[in-house]
């Protein structure tokens, strides 16, 4: 008698995620409040492996708060550039404690390509892209292997370039979300008081996005809230997202 057959071992090679699923997921919580949102996502699990990904700079205490209460184990991802105002870093170490945040992940540059790339530490100022690639892009890359979606504090509000932003997102073959997509500054300075949440020092001094300090300068009345990032040069994000004006929504940027 014949033997069976053994089955044959196959690498699978489909992707995690397809544009189809990020219509899908845009459709179902169309109009659903964001906490409720959360919960569906993260209890359901209907987006695998998903972490937070944090600059905890203006208005990040909301995200964290909004996602902590529904679950404080979902690993918190921070790029820690080496370029960041200690404020920011005091207010990451304040955050993590007070919101009881359990999968903190400090993602940091790898020190042999800084010196091969960095040794003077000033490529900021002559080329602020491929500061931010071995700054951040690639730690976030490293640090992203196992994930297979990301929760960003992006707003549609903040940015011109930002104005079409959906909640969920296709990212290479991961999702993006954006819970806050839709929230107004109003919104998040109504959140802030309603859960006693600390503001970010800076935020008092005129700074309303922050980023790496040589990058971020004070914000100007009837500005963007982003227009103090990179000022002077044509650069609008890190490389870690991409805009998603209707002009510009597949050209990637660092």
């Amino acid at each position: 008698m014949a033997d069976a057959a053994r089955p044959i071992d196959r690498i699978d090679v489909s992707p995690r995620f397809t544009e189809a699923d990020a219509i899908r997921l845009n459709t179902r919580f169309l109009g659903v409040p964001t906490l409720e949102m959360l919960r569906a996502v993260l209890a359901e699990r209907l987006t695998g492996e998903t972490a937070i990904v944090s600059s905890f700079g203006a208005e990040s205490a909301a995200l964290l708060h909004l996602v902590a209460s529904v679950d404080p184990s979902v690993p918190v991802l921070f790029l820690d550039t080496g370029k960041h105002f200690p404020e920011t870093l005091a207010y990451r170490d304040l955050l993590v404690g007070k919101l009881g945040l359990t999968d903190f992940r400090n993602l940091q540059p790898d020190p042999a390509l800084l010196a091969k790339r960095d040794a003077t530490e000033l490529r900021w100022s002559y080329d602020p892209d491929g500061c931010c690639d071995i700054r951040k892009v690639q730690p976030l890359e490293a640090g992203l292997v196992g994930i297979d979606a990301t929760i960003t504090g992006r707003k549609a509000f903040q940015a011109i370039t930002r104005a079409a932003l959906p909640r969920f997102e296709l990212d290479g073959d991961r999702l993006k979300i954006n819970p806050l997509a839709d929230w107004t500054k109003a919104d998040l300075d109504t959140y802030f008081v309603a859960h006693d949440l600390p503001v970010h020092p800076l935020v008092a001094q005129g700074y309303l996005s922050i980023g790496c300090a040589p990058c971020t300068s004070v914000v100007k009345p009837g500005e963007d809230p982003r227009a103090g990032r990179w000022r002077g040069w044509d650069k609008t994000e890190c490389g870690i997202h991409t805009p998603t004006g209707d002009d510009d929504a597949n050209q990637p940027v660092f």
